[in-house]
Protein backbone atom coordinates (compact mmCIF):
# COMPACT_ATOMS: atom_id res chain seq x y z
CA UNK A 1 0.00 0.00 0.00
CA UNK A 2 1.18 3.64 -0.88
CA UNK A 3 2.33 6.18 2.46
CA UNK A 4 -0.60 7.75 2.71
CA UNK A 5 1.58 11.12 4.20
CA UNK A 6 3.58 11.16 0.80
CA UNK A 7 1.14 11.41 -1.58
CA UNK A 8 3.30 12.65 -4.25
CA UNK A 9 6.18 10.81 -2.99
CA UNK A 10 5.30 7.21 -5.04
CA UNK A 11 8.09 4.69 -6.16
CA UNK A 12 8.09 3.43 -9.42
CA UNK A 13 7.38 0.39 -8.54
CA UNK A 14 3.97 2.26 -7.32
CA UNK A 15 0.95 3.73 -8.81
CA UNK A 16 2.06 6.57 -11.48
CA UNK A 17 0.88 10.27 -10.85
CA UNK A 18 0.29 12.09 -13.30
CA UNK A 19 -1.46 15.40 -13.88
CA UNK A 20 -5.09 16.15 -15.00
CA UNK A 21 -3.57 17.76 -17.96
CA UNK A 22 -0.99 15.31 -18.99
CA UNK A 23 -3.45 12.86 -19.27
CA UNK A 24 -3.82 10.84 -22.56
CA UNK A 25 -8.05 10.90 -22.44
CA UNK A 26 -8.19 14.73 -21.19
CA UNK A 27 -10.94 16.36 -22.63
CA UNK A 28 -11.16 20.05 -23.21
CA UNK A 29 -12.62 21.00 -19.74
CA UNK A 30 -9.88 18.69 -17.88
CA UNK A 31 -11.48 15.26 -17.49
CA UNK A 32 -10.73 12.08 -17.86
CA UNK A 33 -12.71 9.25 -19.68
CA UNK A 34 -12.75 6.07 -18.57
CA UNK A 35 -14.55 2.92 -20.18
CA UNK A 36 -17.27 1.38 -18.14
CA UNK A 37 -17.07 -0.73 -15.93
CA UNK A 38 -15.08 1.86 -13.87
CA UNK A 39 -14.63 2.57 -10.45
CA UNK A 40 -12.66 5.68 -9.15
CA UNK A 41 -11.60 7.26 -4.96
CA UNK A 42 -9.87 9.32 -2.78
CA UNK A 43 -6.60 9.65 -2.12
CA UNK A 44 -3.50 6.88 -2.52
CA UNK A 45 -5.47 4.75 -0.77
CA UNK A 46 -8.04 4.33 -3.27
CA UNK A 47 -5.68 2.61 -5.50
CA UNK A 48 -5.88 -0.99 -3.33
CA UNK A 49 -9.60 0.03 -2.85
CA UNK A 50 -10.23 0.42 -6.23
CA UNK A 51 -8.27 -2.91 -6.92
CA UNK A 52 -10.86 -4.57 -4.19
CA UNK A 53 -13.68 -3.01 -6.00
CA UNK A 54 -12.69 -3.67 -9.50
CA UNK A 55 -12.30 -7.82 -8.66
CA UNK A 56 -16.44 -7.63 -8.88
CA UNK A 57 -16.78 -5.05 -11.78
CA UNK A 58 -14.57 -6.70 -13.94
CA UNK A 59 -16.69 -9.93 -13.72
CA UNK A 60 -20.20 -8.21 -14.27
CA UNK A 61 -20.75 -7.38 -11.06
CA UNK A 62 -23.00 -5.04 -9.68
CA UNK A 63 -21.16 -1.46 -8.68
CA UNK A 64 -23.05 -1.75 -5.29
CA UNK A 65 -21.41 -4.73 -4.24
CA UNK A 66 -18.28 -3.22 -6.16
CA UNK A 67 -18.08 0.20 -3.97
CA UNK A 68 -19.24 -1.74 -0.46
CA UNK A 69 -15.75 -4.21 -0.87
CA UNK A 70 -13.54 -0.88 -1.95
CA UNK A 71 -14.74 1.00 1.10
CA UNK A 72 -13.79 -1.90 3.47
CA UNK A 73 -10.35 -2.37 2.55
CA UNK A 74 -9.15 1.40 4.02
CA UNK A 75 -11.63 0.49 6.83
CA UNK A 76 -9.53 -2.60 7.96
CA UNK A 77 -6.29 -1.03 7.14
CA UNK A 78 -4.77 -0.53 10.57
CA UNK A 79 -2.07 2.01 8.87
CA UNK A 80 -4.96 4.22 8.32
CA UNK A 81 -5.86 6.75 10.72
CA UNK A 82 -8.52 8.60 9.01
CA UNK A 83 -10.89 5.68 7.83
CA UNK A 84 -12.59 2.47 9.82
CA UNK A 85 -11.28 0.67 12.97
CA UNK A 86 -7.76 2.66 13.02
CA UNK A 87 -9.05 5.83 13.09
CA UNK A 88 -7.53 8.62 15.30
CA UNK A 89 -10.07 8.90 17.89
CA UNK A 90 -12.35 12.12 19.80
CA UNK A 91 -10.65 14.30 22.05
CA UNK A 92 -12.45 11.86 24.87
CA UNK A 93 -10.28 8.89 23.05
CA UNK A 94 -13.88 7.42 21.54
CA UNK A 95 -12.87 6.28 18.00
CA UNK A 96 -16.57 6.81 16.11
CA UNK A 97 -17.19 6.44 12.73
CA UNK A 98 -19.27 7.60 9.46
CA UNK A 99 -20.37 6.25 6.63
CA UNK A 100 -22.56 6.37 4.22
CA UNK A 101 -23.88 4.24 0.65
CA UNK A 102 -26.48 5.07 -2.47
CA UNK A 103 -27.03 2.85 -4.90
CA UNK A 104 -28.22 3.11 -8.84
CA UNK A 105 -32.45 3.37 -7.55
CA UNK A 106 -31.44 6.44 -5.57
CA UNK A 107 -31.86 3.64 -2.28
CA UNK A 108 -29.29 4.76 0.04
CA UNK A 109 -27.94 4.31 4.07
CA UNK A 110 -25.91 5.70 6.41
CA UNK A 111 -24.77 5.73 9.96
CA UNK A 112 -22.91 7.51 11.82
CA UNK A 113 -21.21 8.34 15.31
CA UNK A 114 -21.07 4.16 15.40
CA UNK A 115 -18.89 3.22 17.67
CA UNK A 116 -16.97 -0.20 17.93
CA UNK A 117 -18.06 -1.75 14.85
CA UNK A 118 -15.08 -2.01 11.93
CA UNK A 119 -16.82 -1.62 8.98
CA UNK A 120 -19.52 0.78 9.04
CA UNK A 121 -20.08 0.44 5.07
CA UNK A 122 -21.60 -2.37 5.84
CA UNK A 123 -23.69 -1.23 8.36
CA UNK A 124 -25.06 1.65 6.10
CA UNK A 125 -26.19 -0.86 3.49
CA UNK A 126 -28.17 -3.22 6.08
CA UNK A 127 -29.80 0.22 6.80
CA UNK A 128 -30.38 0.66 3.20
CA UNK A 129 -31.87 -2.83 2.61
CA UNK A 130 -32.98 -3.74 5.77
CA UNK A 131 -34.87 -0.97 7.85
CA UNK A 132 -37.33 1.99 6.70
CA UNK A 133 -34.51 4.16 7.02
CA UNK A 134 -31.71 6.22 5.65
CA UNK A 135 -29.30 7.32 8.91
CA UNK A 136 -28.67 5.69 12.03
CA UNK A 137 -26.84 7.26 14.80
CA UNK A 138 -24.89 6.49 17.81
CA UNK A 139 -26.38 4.12 20.32
CA UNK A 140 -29.07 3.41 18.22
CA UNK A 141 -26.76 2.06 15.24
CA UNK A 142 -24.63 0.40 17.37
CA UNK A 143 -27.39 -1.56 18.27
CA UNK A 144 -28.75 -2.42 14.64
CA UNK A 145 -25.46 -3.67 13.51
CA UNK A 146 -25.02 -5.84 16.56
CA UNK A 147 -28.75 -6.88 15.99
CA UNK A 148 -27.20 -7.24 12.40
CA UNK A 149 -24.05 -9.95 13.34
CA UNK A 150 -21.85 -7.05 13.08
CA UNK A 151 -19.08 -8.19 16.27
CA UNK A 152 -18.34 -5.43 18.42
CA UNK A 153 -14.83 -4.77 19.34
CA UNK A 154 -12.57 -2.64 20.76
CA UNK A 155 -11.51 0.34 18.19
CA UNK A 156 -9.05 2.03 19.38
CA UNK A 157 -5.59 0.71 18.45
CA UNK A 158 -2.29 1.23 20.50
CA UNK A 159 -0.56 3.44 17.94
CA UNK A 160 -4.13 5.36 17.97
CA UNK A 161 -4.31 5.87 22.08
CA UNK A 162 -0.53 6.57 21.78
CA UNK A 163 -1.04 9.48 18.79
CA UNK A 164 -4.23 10.53 21.17
CA UNK A 165 -2.12 10.20 24.38
CA UNK A 166 0.51 12.81 22.91
CA UNK A 167 -1.97 15.51 21.93
CA UNK A 168 -3.75 15.77 25.05
CA UNK A 169 -0.73 16.55 26.78
CA UNK A 170 -0.91 20.12 25.68
CA UNK A 171 -4.36 20.23 24.27
CA UNK A 172 -6.43 22.43 25.68
CA UNK A 173 -10.38 21.16 25.74
CA UNK A 174 -12.14 24.15 25.02
CA UNK A 175 -15.16 23.20 22.47
CA UNK A 176 -14.84 26.28 20.32
CA UNK A 177 -15.38 26.89 16.84
CA UNK A 178 -12.68 25.87 14.47
CA UNK A 179 -9.94 24.73 17.33
CA UNK A 180 -8.97 21.37 15.21
CA UNK A 181 -7.59 23.77 12.89
CA UNK A 182 -5.52 25.59 15.49
CA UNK A 183 -4.64 22.17 17.54
CA UNK A 184 -3.65 19.71 14.59
CA UNK A 185 -0.16 19.29 14.56
CA UNK A 186 0.92 21.21 17.37
CA UNK A 187 1.93 18.26 19.55
CA UNK A 188 2.71 14.85 17.15
CA UNK A 189 4.01 17.08 13.99
CA UNK A 190 2.40 14.96 11.93
CA UNK A 191 -1.52 15.83 11.39
CA UNK A 192 -1.26 18.98 9.98
CA UNK A 193 -4.75 20.68 8.90
CA UNK A 194 -7.84 18.87 8.88
CA UNK A 195 -8.20 17.97 5.53
CA UNK A 196 -5.07 18.83 4.63
CA UNK A 197 -2.14 16.95 2.17
CA UNK A 198 -1.36 15.57 5.98
CA UNK A 199 -4.54 13.92 6.88
CA UNK A 200 -6.34 12.35 4.37
CA UNK A 201 -9.70 12.10 6.28
CA UNK A 202 -12.23 10.16 4.19
CA UNK A 203 -12.63 7.65 1.24
CA UNK A 204 -15.23 8.57 -1.10
CA UNK A 205 -15.85 5.86 -4.44
CA UNK A 206 -17.76 6.08 -7.24
CA UNK A 207 -18.34 3.11 -9.67
CA UNK A 208 -20.05 2.35 -13.09
CA UNK A 209 -20.78 -1.19 -13.64
CA UNK A 210 -20.94 -3.11 -16.93
CA UNK A 211 -24.88 -2.77 -17.15
CA UNK A 212 -24.40 1.01 -17.17
CA UNK A 213 -25.35 1.65 -13.73
CA UNK A 214 -23.82 3.98 -11.02
CA UNK A 215 -23.51 3.74 -7.14
CA UNK A 216 -20.96 5.28 -4.79
CA UNK A 217 -19.86 4.89 -1.01
CA UNK A 218 -18.19 7.01 1.63
CA UNK A 219 -16.47 6.02 4.91
CA UNK A 220 -14.42 7.95 7.48
CA UNK A 221 -13.64 8.44 11.21
CA UNK A 222 -14.02 11.90 11.01
CA UNK A 223 -11.56 14.90 11.99
CA UNK A 224 -8.96 13.31 15.03
CA UNK A 225 -9.33 15.08 18.39
CA UNK A 226 -12.94 15.99 17.27
CA UNK A 227 -16.06 16.84 20.23
CA UNK A 228 -17.47 13.79 21.07
CA UNK A 229 -20.82 13.22 18.46
CA UNK A 230 -19.17 15.63 15.86
CA UNK A 231 -20.78 14.32 12.52
CA UNK A 232 -19.51 15.56 9.52
CA UNK A 233 -20.22 15.13 5.64
CA UNK A 234 -19.68 11.41 5.01
CA UNK A 235 -22.82 10.30 6.54
CA UNK A 236 -25.30 13.25 5.03
CA UNK A 237 -26.45 11.96 1.50
CA UNK A 238 -26.18 15.05 -0.71
CA UNK A 239 -23.29 16.24 1.44
CA UNK A 240 -20.49 13.59 1.15
CA UNK A 241 -22.45 11.29 -1.72
CA UNK A 242 -25.14 11.13 -4.03
CA UNK A 243 -25.90 9.17 -6.90
CA UNK A 244 -28.23 9.59 -9.92
CA UNK A 245 -28.26 7.32 -12.19
CA UNK A 246 -29.81 9.10 -15.01
CA UNK A 247 -26.49 11.86 -14.61
CA UNK A 248 -23.45 11.07 -12.43
CA UNK A 249 -22.56 11.15 -9.20
CA UNK A 250 -20.23 12.82 -7.12
CA UNK A 251 -18.34 12.14 -3.34
CA UNK A 252 -16.50 14.76 -1.72
CA UNK A 253 -13.06 15.23 1.38
CA UNK A 254 -12.15 17.29 3.63
CA UNK A 255 -13.67 19.35 6.05
CA UNK A 256 -17.22 18.14 6.07
CA UNK A 257 -18.24 21.02 7.70
CA UNK A 258 -17.64 23.35 5.02
CA UNK A 259 -19.48 20.33 2.49
CA UNK A 260 -22.70 20.40 4.60
CA UNK A 261 -23.43 23.96 4.47
CA UNK A 262 -23.05 23.64 0.93
CA UNK A 263 -24.84 20.73 0.22
CA UNK A 264 -21.83 19.56 -2.12
CA UNK A 265 -21.62 16.08 -3.61
CA UNK A 266 -25.77 17.00 -4.34
CA UNK A 267 -24.52 20.45 -6.36
CA UNK A 268 -22.08 18.77 -8.03
CA UNK A 269 -24.42 16.11 -9.69
CA UNK A 270 -27.09 18.94 -10.19
CA UNK A 271 -24.28 20.77 -12.36
CA UNK A 272 -23.71 18.01 -14.13
CA UNK A 273 -27.37 18.02 -15.16
CA UNK A 274 -27.55 21.18 -16.04
CA UNK A 275 -24.66 20.10 -18.56
CA UNK A 276 -21.77 20.62 -16.91
CA UNK A 277 -18.65 18.34 -16.79
CA UNK A 278 -17.85 16.32 -14.25
CA UNK A 279 -14.65 18.58 -13.84
CA UNK A 280 -16.69 21.79 -14.46
CA UNK A 281 -19.16 20.98 -11.85
CA UNK A 282 -16.83 19.75 -9.37
CA UNK A 283 -14.62 23.46 -9.85
CA UNK A 284 -17.95 25.32 -9.69
CA UNK A 285 -18.71 23.85 -6.58
CA UNK A 286 -15.12 24.43 -5.03
CA UNK A 287 -15.78 27.90 -5.92
CA UNK A 288 -19.25 28.02 -4.51
CA UNK A 289 -17.35 27.29 -0.87
CA UNK A 290 -14.52 29.81 -1.25
CA UNK A 291 -17.37 32.86 -2.49
CA UNK A 292 -19.60 32.18 0.23
CA UNK A 293 -16.64 32.08 3.13
CA UNK A 294 -13.63 33.23 1.43
CA UNK A 295 -11.34 32.15 4.97
CA UNK A 296 -12.26 28.30 3.63
CA UNK A 297 -8.60 28.81 1.65
CA UNK A 298 -6.79 27.73 4.16
CA UNK A 299 -8.63 24.27 4.86
CA UNK A 300 -8.70 21.58 2.62
CA UNK A 301 -12.14 20.24 0.42
CA UNK A 302 -12.11 18.45 -2.53
CA UNK A 303 -14.68 17.03 -4.67
CA UNK A 304 -14.67 13.59 -7.21
CA UNK A 305 -17.11 13.06 -9.74
CA UNK A 306 -18.11 10.44 -12.65
CA UNK A 307 -20.58 10.65 -15.14
CA UNK A 308 -22.89 7.88 -16.75
CA UNK A 309 -21.13 7.80 -19.35
CA UNK A 310 -17.56 7.35 -17.40
CA UNK A 311 -16.04 10.65 -17.26
CA UNK A 312 -13.90 12.07 -14.44
CA UNK A 313 -13.45 15.52 -12.71
CA UNK A 314 -11.85 16.56 -9.61
CA UNK A 315 -11.08 19.83 -7.54
CA UNK A 316 -10.06 20.83 -4.57
CA UNK A 317 -9.11 24.31 -2.68
CA UNK A 318 -5.62 23.30 -2.05
CA UNK A 319 -2.82 21.16 -3.93
CA UNK A 320 -2.07 17.64 -2.15
CA UNK A 321 -5.77 16.22 -3.20
CA UNK A 322 -5.11 12.74 -5.71
CA UNK A 323 -7.81 10.34 -6.40
CA UNK A 324 -7.01 7.19 -8.08
CA UNK A 325 -8.78 5.81 -11.37
CA UNK A 326 -9.47 2.05 -12.17
CA UNK A 327 -10.99 1.03 -15.26
CA UNK A 328 -10.19 -2.71 -17.75
CA UNK A 329 -6.63 -0.86 -18.79
CA UNK A 330 -5.07 0.15 -16.03
CA UNK A 331 -5.73 -0.49 -12.07
CA UNK A 332 -3.84 1.29 -10.39
CA UNK A 333 -3.40 4.85 -11.50
CA UNK A 334 -3.59 7.87 -9.43
CA UNK A 335 -3.74 11.47 -10.49
CA UNK A 336 -2.83 14.76 -8.84
CA UNK A 337 -5.84 17.00 -8.47
CA UNK A 338 -6.39 20.11 -9.70
CA UNK A 339 -6.75 23.23 -7.28
CA UNK A 340 -7.28 27.14 -6.81
CA UNK A 341 -4.15 27.19 -4.59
Amino acid sequence: MLNRRGLIGASLAGPAIIGVGAASAADEAGGIQLTKPCVISTWDFGVPANQAAWAILSKGGRALDAVEAGARIPEQDLKNHSVGRAGYPDRDGHVSLDASIMDEQGNCGAVAALEHIAHPISVARAVMEKTPHVLLVGAGALQFAQEQDFPREALLTPESRAAWEAWRKEAKYAPKANSEVGDYGKTSGQLGTPGGKGNHDTIGMLALDAHGNLSGACTTSGMAWKLRGRVGDSPIVGAGLYVDNDVGAATSTGVGEEVIRNVGSFLVVELMRQGRSPQDACKEAVARILKKKPRAKDIQVGFLALSRTGEVGAWSIQKGFSYALCDAARQDRLVAGESFY
